[in-house]
């Protein structure tokens, strides 16, 4: 186990270091003028050009890179460019609200998923070609189309629920959870029915095994050998395809801040890319994948206690 540790780590790290050099790169080559975004358009030429020697952008690129490299293995990334204000200080202010909105999605759409994928495979007929069906249809519809439907419908419509803004949980647990009831909801409603869809292929290939029809035939209540032994079996596939859509809410995130202005990781994703803040994009790249990359460690310890296969 500790070997299997150690190579996702290996992995992880490998994936972290490719991933944060691509970024660093594109945001160069995409990149305006940081300086005149600064100090503004009137400001002169001479402006401009010690504005770069501050940020150090007159320098090389390896060596900009580089500084930037050994800067951030140390955990400092530095500061915007934009604000002064310390990049860590300001991304882990703003996890919080993303992660919250992403687990609590994650954690809905895993209980949904696993309940229509399982009623799908087991009874089949209606509600198997429902599932079919909305599988398709979440693919075909957006994230932000759907959050766009729910607030029209209950924040505009039937003012139910905010439109938009956050709400700390310390200052009024009421509104923090009503703050998120819609973003949240849009996210589960883009992913939950692929996931039961994945879920229920998982589950009727298992129900398929030749061990299963032993069971049933010994007598063991149906119950039984759907909850403690079909499930556990098919549980790898259905972590597995929940692992993806949890990175693909990351990314989901993104649109969803943006729609119900929310302070988190994604709307600094957005502000900061549209301005050219390298440090802050950066540092959110890095966290980003470092929560992917533990997300993918925790399920794949999971696969392993499940299925000792996996850590060969």
């Amino acid at each position: 186990m500790i070997a299997f540790i150690a190579r996702r780590f290996g992995s992880g790290a490998f994936l972290l270091l490719i991933i944060s050099t691509i970024a660093y790169f594109l945001m160069f080559f995409s990149a305006t003028n940081v300086a005149m975004n600064i100090l503004g358009e009137d400001a002169t030429s001479e402006a401009i050009l010690a504005k770069q020697r501050e940020l150090g952008l007159d320098q090389p690129l390896l060596e900009r890179y580089w500084a930037w490299l050994t800067n951030a293995i140390t955990g400092d990334f530095g500061i915007s460019w934009f604000t002064n204000e310390d990049i860590v200080k300001t991304i882990l202010a703003r996890l919080p609200i993303t992660m919250t909105l992403v687990i609590g999605a994650i954690l809905i759409a895993a209980v949904l998923a696993t309940i229509l994928g399982m009623t799908a495979a087991v009874k089949g007929g209606a509600i198997d070609r429902l599932v079919q069906f909305l599988a398709v249809a979440g693919f075909a519809v957006p994230n932000f189309v759907v959050a766009i439907f729910l607030v029209t419908l209950f924040a505009i419509n039937w003012a139910l629920l905010p439109a938009t803004g956050w709400v700390p949980l310390q200052e009024d647990p009421t509104q923090w959870f009503l703050s998120l009831v819609l973003p949240t909801s849009a996210l589960v409603l883009a992913t939950v029915a692929s996931a039961a869809q994945q879920i229920r292929s998982a589950i009727k290939a298992v129900l398929e095994k030749d061990w299963v029809r032993t069971l049933t035939s010994r007598g063991i209540p149906r119950r039984e050998i759907l909850f403690k032994h079909v499930l556990r079996s098919a549980a790898p596939a259905g972590l597995t395809v929940l692992s993806l859509q949890f990175v693909g809410m990351l990314g989901g995130a993104v649109i969803i801040e943006s729609i119900f202005a929310l302070p988190g990781l994604g709307s600094l994703a957005v502000e900061s890319t549209s301005k050219g803040d390298t440090p802050v994009v950066m540092g959110v790249v890095v966290f980003t994948v470092v929560i992917v990359i533990l997300v993918n460690l925790v399920v794949d310890l999971v696969n392993g206690w499940l299925n000792p296969k996996v850590r060969v």
